[in-house]
């Protein structure tokens, strides 16, 4: 599993946290930036991450901004990505267990370095469950296709 990270700078400590969690994990990782606390625009970092995780070039894509709300409308746009902005461990096994979300969406404003790397932990120890789940996940790939 590879993992594409990237946030704006607004989620430029916590990012820098999940990173160091990637890291102690022994997890693949790639780190888009930014490096400075200079104001960026989240659609630009959630575009490339999105874009990856789609084309299959990384398994799972992880983005933080002040909220985690931008991040993951821009993610979403994109066919191929089920964005998850999680707030707690829960809603992160749920997102992958039940919707076999592949980018994780964390909000520096809202989750704080420790609850952000135990929801990081969450999402990457989940695996998506299949069964009935996969039908639900079946009409959202429909829904994409319908515009």
């Amino acid at each position: 599993m590879k993992v594409l990270i990237a946030s704006d700078h607004a989620g430029l400590e916590l990012r820098q946290e999940l990173v160091a969690s990637l890291k102690e994990r022994g997890v693949a990782h790639d780190d888009v930036g930014p490096v400075t606390r200079d104001s960026v625009d989240y659609p630009d970092f959630a575009t490339r991450v999105a874009r990856a995780v789609a084309a299959g070039e990384y398994a799972l894509g992880v983005l933080v901004c002040g909220t985690g709300i931008g991040m993951s409308i821009v993610a979403n746009k994109h066919r191929g990505v089920r964005a998850a902005l999680c707030t707690t461990e829960f809603e992160a096994r749920m997102a992958r267990a039940h919707n076999d979300a592949n980018v994780l969406c964390l909000g520096q404003r809202v989750v704080g370095a420790g609850v952000g790397r135990a929801i990081l932990e969450a999402f990457l120890s989940t695996p998506f469950e299949g069964g009935r789940h996969e039908r639900r996940v079946q009409k959202i790939r429909e829904a994409e296709s319908q515009g």
